[in-house]
C-alpha cells in the first residue's frame, strides 16, 4: 500500500502557499519520510522539494479577512473533497499548507487501523484564546470537525465522504441556511462537519484524532528558534507580555508570519 501526503496550494495577492507547501514537504520527508504531493494550478518553479503535482483549477469561493494582513483576500480553498480523486496514494494524509510540521506525532495517524480520521477540536497554542466559537458553527452550535488534517485510505464510505463535501459545497446556499451559519464564505471545514453528521446517522459518532489541533492565532506573534521550536508572543488577558516556544507540528492561522518564517527558515 502507497502512502503519502497531499498538500492543496493556491496563491492569491498576498500569500505564496506553494512556497509553504514547498516549505512543509521538506519538513514532512524529514519527519515523516514519505511522499508528498501538491496539488496547484500552475507547474511550481523548479527545484521544489514535491515528488509529484498535480494541476487542477483553483475554485473562487470569494473572499476572506485576514487579521494579520490587515485585509481582505481572495479565498482559493473550496476543494479539498478533490482529495480522493486526485491524491496518487492508497493511504493520504492530506494537510493545510499552513500546517507545520515539526515532529514525527502523524506517524500514529498514519498507523491507524481508521478509514477516515481528522481532528475535533483546535485549541490555542497559548491557552490566552478559547476556541469555542470555532469549535462549533451556525446558530445551533453544530460540533465542527477541521479539515486542516486528514487522513484516509481508500474505501467506499471514504469516497462516500468527499462525494458528499462536493455535493455540500455545489449546493451551499442550502446547507448554510439548514444550519443557520452566519457567514456567507464556504469552508472545507463546514462542509466536512456537515457530511460527517449526515453520513453519522445524525449521532455525530465520529471518530477523531486524539487530542486538539493546536494553533497559532494571529494576534500572536510567531517566530522560529530552530528547524523545530517556535516562539510564541503574547499578551495576557491582563495585559502582561509573555511568551513560550513550542516544539511540535501546529496550525499557523496567521499566514504573514509563517510567510516571513518560509522566507528565512533556520
Amino acid at each position: 500500500m502507497t502512502t503519502g501526503a497531499l498538500i492543496f496550494a493556491f496563491n492569491n495577492e498576498h500569500t505564496d502557499y506553494v512556497a509553504m507547501a514547498n516549505w512543509s514537504a521538506r519538513n514532512i520527508h524529514r519527519h515523516l519520510n514519505i511522499p508528498v504531493c501538491l496539488v496547484t494550478d500552475q507547474e511550481p518553479v523548479q527545484p521544489h522539494s514535491f515528488d509529484k503535482v498535480v494541476i487542477a483549477t483553483a475554485v473562487n469561493a470569494g473572499t476572506r479577512y485576514f487579521l494579520d494582513y490587515n485585509s481582505t483576500v481572495t479565498w482559493h480553498n473550496t476543494n479539498r473533497m478533490d482529495a480522493y480523486r486526485l491524491s496518487p496514494w492508497d493511504q493520504t494524509l492530506v494537510l493545510d499548507a499552513d500546517y507545520v510540521v515539526a515532529s514525527d506525532q502523524l506517524t500514529t495517524v498514519l498507523q491507524s487501523r481508521q478509514e477516515f480520521l481528522c481532528y475535533r477540536w483546535a485549541s490555542d497554542a497559548t491557552g490566552v484564546r478559547t476556541f469555542d466559537d470555532l469549535n462549533y458553527f451556525g446558530s445551533h452550535r453544530m460540533p465542527m470537525w477541521w479539515a486542516t488534517v486528514m487522513m484516509f485510505t481508500r474505501s467506499r464510505s471514504v469516497e462516500l465522504l468527499f462525494d458528499s463535501m462536493q455535493m455540500i459545497r455545489d449546493n451551499w446556499t442550502h446547507y448554510r441556511n439548514l444550519y443557520k451559519n452566519n457567514t456567507s464564505t464556504y469552508r472545507n471545514d463546514h462542509a466536512l462537519s456537515i457530511a460527517l453528521n449526515t453520513l453519522s446517522g445524525h449521532t455525530l459518532q465520529v471518530n477523531s484524532i486524539p487530542g486538539s489541533l493546536v494553533s497559532v492565532i494571529p494576534e500572536h506573534q510567531l517566530t522560529q528558534l530552530s528547524p523545530d521550536t517556535y516562539r510564541i508572543d503574547f499578551t495576557t488577558a491582563d495585559k502582561k507580555a509573555r511568551w513560550v516556544t513550542i516544539g511540535q507540528d501546529f496550525h499557523a492561522m496567521g499566514k504573514q508570519q509563517l510567510g516571513a518564517i518560509v522566507e528565512n527558515p533556520c
